[in-house]
C-alpha cells in the first residue's frame, strides 16, 4: 500500500486537500496527514497545500520539516498555491526571502504590475492555458477553469517547467512540471470536477514515476 503524505504546518487548508483527495483514490492507497520529518520519510506521494506569507511557511517548514527539500526532489510531489511558490527562487512577499530554487524564476507581487483599479487578491475561477499535452491534463479541455486564491504570482523563466499559464491582465505561471515535481497556482481542491480530475491524474502519474 502507498501512502500519501499530506504536509501540516499550520498554514494551509488541509481539510479540502484531503477530503478531495479521499474521492480520487483506490485501495491501494492510505492517506496521512504529515506533522513532521519523520511522517514523511516512508511516504510514497507529497503533497503540500498551503496559503498565507512565504516567510513564515519557510520557517516553519525549516522547523518540522528539515529535509523536505531533499524529500521533494525524490517523490512524487504536488504543491498547491503556497506550496507551489515556494518552489522558485525567490518570493518579493515580505521584503523578499530566498525559496527552495527547484525553479527557476521569482514570485511578484500583483499590486507592482497591474493597475490599481485591478482587484488583489486574484480570487475567482480563471482560465489555465496547457502549455503542451500531458497524462496531468487527461480529461481536462484546454483553458478549463480553476479556482484562484492569491495577491503574489510566479514567473518561470525555464519554457519546459512551465506546465499551464494563466492572465490577470498580466500573465502568469499557474502550473509548473519538472522531473517528479508538479505544484499549481490554483486550487484543484475547491475546482469542483476538473480539480478532481487533475488530483486523480496527478496519481496516475506518480505510478509511472515509482
Amino acid at each position: 500500500m502507498k501512502n500519501i503524505a499530506v504536509i501540516d504546518y499550520g498554514m494551509s487548508n488541509l481539510h479540502s486537500v484531503l477530503k478531495s483527495l479521499k474521492k480520487v483514490i483506490n485501495k491501494n492507497y492510505n492517506l496521512s496527514i504529515a506533522y513532521s520529518s519523520k511522517d514523511i520519510e516512508d511516504a510514497s506521494l507529497l503533497v503540500l497545500p498551503g496559503q498565507g506569507a512565504a516567510h513564515s511557511c519557510l520557517e516553519k517548514l525549516a522547523s518540522d520539516f528539515p529535509d523536505l527539500k531533499t524529500h521533494i526532489m525524490n517523490k512524487p510531489f504536488l504543491g498547491i498555491c503556497l506550496g507551489f511558490q515556494i518552489l522558485f527562487e525567490k518570493s518579493f512577499e515580505n521584503d523578499g526571502v530566498n525559496c527552495f530554487s527547484l525553479i527557476t524564476g521569482d514570485v511578484k507581487d500583483f499590486r507592482s504590475t497591474i493597475k490599481k483599479d485591478m482587484k488583489v487578491p486574484h480570487m475567482g475561477w480563471n482560465k489555465v492555458n496547457q502549455k503542451y499535452n500531458h497524462i496531468l491534463w487527461e480529461n481536462i479541455p484546454d483553458k478549463s477553469f480553476f479556482y484562484f486564491v492569491h495577491s503574489y504570482y510566479a514567473k518561470a523563466t525555464t519554457e519546459t517547467n512551465i506546465l499551464s499559464d494563466s492572465d490577470y491582465e498580466i500573465n502568469f505561471t499557474s502550473a509548473i512540471l519538472k522531473d517528479n515535481i508538479f505544484a499549481c497556482q490554483f486550487h484543484p481542491e475547491k475546482s469542483s470536477k476538473h480539480g478532481l480530475q487533475l488530483l486523480s491524474n496527478f496519481i496516475n502519474w506518480s505510478e509511472k514515476l515509482t
